[in-house]
């Protein structure tokens, strides 16, 4: 049928029977009615109604058909796929709608409801339909590349287990039809010349040349009995460098000329196919039979594929000979509320984690002299009591000395305030019982936090003499331990509260300061009409340069520790967990690495809604672990900030390139601050994904390892999991331990040869982190 989109084929048939052929471009058969078998050199396919199959390029196809098959051809040429699509001779669609994966049926009724809407507007050719027609093709096709593609040649891959001998072999079947040569192909895969050919004949008892034009003769044989081509242009199609050298080797192998073998090896050419002209099938769509086919097509639109609204840029990193910066990792203080929580097994659990995988050097706590901590003595007639109010206390001290670990202790005023005298007493006692048992090196590691909130209705005084007392009760006994105070900070009056101000007048007596910066103190959510969150965006970086000013203007400089912070996360416990926010996590981190001294977390879910009483939800701190000992964002976000070494040759923004004894490794981050009920909308978050096209330029020439790492919603959100295998009848433990398994970012290898500059494509979801690890090879 004759179509003024030269582009496109598109045809209405009854097939009785197609003959063997070679496919040329892409085409896709949609079964109306009736039934279809299909064989290609690999297999049969038994289509029905509303099977559909995509054809490759270079395929050899045959069909046979029914009386009652009616069937819709949608044919896209090489010339149109080669023009938009230049990685195209090098992929093939693998798409069978009957053998979809799971999870990918919508996109199999997105692509046979754009067959039905191609069909219906092409024959019914309004004004508009060759702008829908386009643009149906244009959504099939960015359907079919960005989920049904398949690297690899049709040619069946030889079985060896040598890796390095499988990639050569498929570099040569994917270019069969170019210029490949032995010297090439042992520069590419770091080969000498001779060695490859020795070693190809090891492995294969065959030459290179002679494999090559085995691949060539393979391909060359299809052209040969299933088109009309010349033997010049077979020969041309198929890599070999002229005429004579096809002949030259057919005949070698096959003991005559092609010509001699096409003519005695004739197949059948006719085939019994009925098109319907355009008036046709105009009138046969329109009947109530082909209406109600294609309604089962035409399904409701919440159930079709939407493709990814992607936002692309270029990002061109230089490593320049300027001299690169040292990197600062700060510590973590692991809060665990109470000291007794360190007793319970899956607590310790947690702690060892957390100490393998991140930088933990602190435990914090409060309340350390509470009843619940150190009970009252028992009163006893032994001499020597057999009881200890220390024991429980004991067991976790010794557990954090055997972890090399150290207390971060916040005190708050309301525990010396309400029994003053007892307090102060029961931690001489304690101190000296710590000193005694543990020495003076590990009571001296140990950070004493007092603390008071922004809001309280305490005298300055007293506020002021408590402290002094609790330094000077601690310097006595342990005169190296570190004794600081919380600064309440305003971020927008740029100073602490009047209450607070007597911590100017003593820094003598402060040995750090202790602070908190939280998004979402500046986001009102019970006001929320507004989609600007841009006041949050870097409200942690700037409230601690604020903060860094103010004591800089007071003459005070302090080490600083983030003891309380968070990422905008909502008021609620869903929006917390379904708005991923790890790339936010980290570059708040890194934004502030060389201000701080530690930043704290809390350890779980349950540990941090537990420590304030009559709160259910909290948002004042991040937590490591959920409930059911998965972990959270924050976890993995941290471990890549283990993880990265060395010194800082490139940063900005949303990305930190670093080099080291290895190589190099860089993190690329796609952070987005946004109203965290929109983090819900699927629609709103597309449109914050982003492709980053990167370019390195510096990097010494060789060979390298890539290890690339990414991290998002999909690859280690544990949300994103108990969403897609939750059921109305509840999880069990096997369940759960899956979920918490697998949800750990995921892991890709390959290899690099870098002459001069290195580029390549990363593709980030909203808040993604991907972490390139890139070792030189010796």
């Amino acid at each position: 049928m004759n179509n003024a989109l030269s582009d496109f084929q598109i045809s209405f048939q009854h097939i009785k029977l197609l003959v063997p052929r070679i496919n040329k471009g892409i085409q896709l058969i949609l079964v109306i009615h009736g039934e279809l078998k299909i064989e290609t050199s690999s297999r049969f396919y038994q289509m029905e109604e509303n099977d559909f199959l995509v054809i490759n390029h270079h395929q050899l196809y045959q069909v046979q058909g029914n009386e009652q098959s009616k069937v819709m051809i949608l044919s896209i040429s090489d010339a149109f796929m080669n023009h938009y699509y230049v990685d195209y001779r090098n992929q093939r669609f693998e798409c069978y709608s009957r053998e979809a994966d799971l999870g990918r049926e919508s996109m199999i009724l997105a692509i046979r409801k754009l067959l039905a809407n191609i069909m219906i507007s092409y024959y019914r050719q309004d004004e508009c339909y060759r702008i829908e027609v386009n643009g149906y093709i244009c959504q099939l096709l960015l359907i079919l590349i960005r989920s049904f593609k398949e690297e690899g040649s049709v040619i069946q891959k030889i079985d060896t287990g040598d890796r390095r001998l499988r990639q050569i072999i498929d570099y040569m079947e994917k270019n069969y039809d170019q210029m490949i040569t032995l010297e090439e192909v042992a520069k590419r895969y770091f080969f000498s010349p001779s060695y490859l050919s020795r070693y190809f004949k090891q492995k294969l008892e065959m030459g290179f040349s002679r494999y090559l034009m085995n691949i060539r003769l393979k391909h060359s044989m299809k052209d040969l009995l299933y088109t009309t081509d010349t033997i010049s242009q077979i020969a041309m199609n198929n890599g070999f460098p002229n005429t004579k050298s096809f002949t030259n080797y057919f005949k070698e192998v096959y003991g005559m000329t092609p010509h001699v073998y096409r003519d005695s090896h004739i197949v059948q050419k006719e085939d019994s196919v009925q098109s319907y002209s355009k008036e046709d099938v105009s009138n046969l769509i329109q009947s109530s039979e082909i209406i109600a086919k294609l309604s089962t097509m035409d399904l409701d639109d919440s159930k079709s594929y939407t493709h990814t609204e992607t936002k692309y840029e270029k990002l061109p990193i230089s490593l320049s000979p300027l001299e690169p910066v040292s990197l600062n990792d700060p510590y973590s203080i692991l809060i665990i509320g109470e000291i007794f929580e360190l007793l319970k097994e899956d607590v310790r659990s947690q702690v060892l984690d957390v100490k393998r995988d991140l930088r933990l050097k602190y435990i914090g706590v409060r309340h350390l002299i509470s009843n619940k901590a150190i009970p009252p003595e028992v009163e006893t007639d032994e001499e020597i009591p057999s009881t200890s109010p220390y024991f429980n206390i004991d067991s976790a001290l010794a557990f954090m000395i055997k972890h090399d670990l150290s207390l971060f202790i916040r005190v708050n005023y309301i525990d010396i305030a309400r029994e003053e005298e007892q307090y102060f007493t029961k931690l001489v006692h304690f101190m000296k019982h710590c000193l005694q048992l543990y020495g003076e090196s590990f009571v001296n590691q140990w950070h004493v936090m007092f603390y008071e909130p922004y809001y309280t209705g305490v005298d300055p005084k007293e506020l002021r003499r408590l402290y002094l007392k609790l330094h000077q009760v601690l310097k006595t006994l342990a005169p190296s331990i570190h004794v600081g105070v919380y600064m309440p900070f305003s971020f927008h009056k740029g100073m602490t509260s009047n209450h607070h101000k007597w911590q100017l007048e003593h820094n003598e007596f402060i040995d750090f300061i202790g602070y908190e910066a939280n998004q979402n103190e500046v986001i009102n959510f019970k006001e929320m009409a507004e989609l600007n969150f841009d006041v949050a965006e870097d409200y942690i970086k700037e409230k601690t340069n604020k903060l860094k000013l103010y004591l800089k203007r007071n003459h005070i400089e302090k080490p600083l520790h983030l003891v309380s912070w968070n990422t905008l996360s909502g008021d609620t416990r869903f929006t917390n967990g379904t708005f991923f926010r790890g790339a936010l996590i980290l570059k708040n981190i890194l934004d502030i690495s060389h201000d701080v001294r530690t930043v704290a977390f809390w350890i779980n879910t349950i540990v941090h809604e537990n420590a304030e009483k009559g709160q259910r939800y909290r948002m004042d701190g991040i937590e490591l672990f959920h409930y059911l000992k998965g972990k959270r964002p924050a976890y993995f976000a941290l471990m890549f900030l283990k993880r990265l070494r060395g010194e800082v040759v490139a940063q900005d923004q949303d990305y930190i390139m670093t080099r080291n004894e290895r190589g190099y490794q860089l993190i690329l981050m796609n952070c987005n601050v946004i109203n965290p009920y929109l983090s819900i909308e699927e629609a709103f978050l597309q449109k914050l994904n982003k492709e980053i096209h990167v370019t390195i330029s510096g990097m010494p020439k060789g060979d390298y390892q890539v290890r690339k790492y990414v991290f998002d919603k999909n690859h280690g959100a544990l949300y994103t999991k108990w969403r897609n295998l939750n059921s109305k009848y509840g999880m069990d433990a096997e369940i759960m331990d899956y979920i918490i398994n697998s949800s750990r970012p995921s892991l890709e290898i390959f290899d690099e040869s870098v002459e001069n500059d290195w580029s390549f494509y990363s593709y980030l979801t909203s808040n993604a982190i991907h972490f390139f690890e890139i070792r030189k090879v010796y």
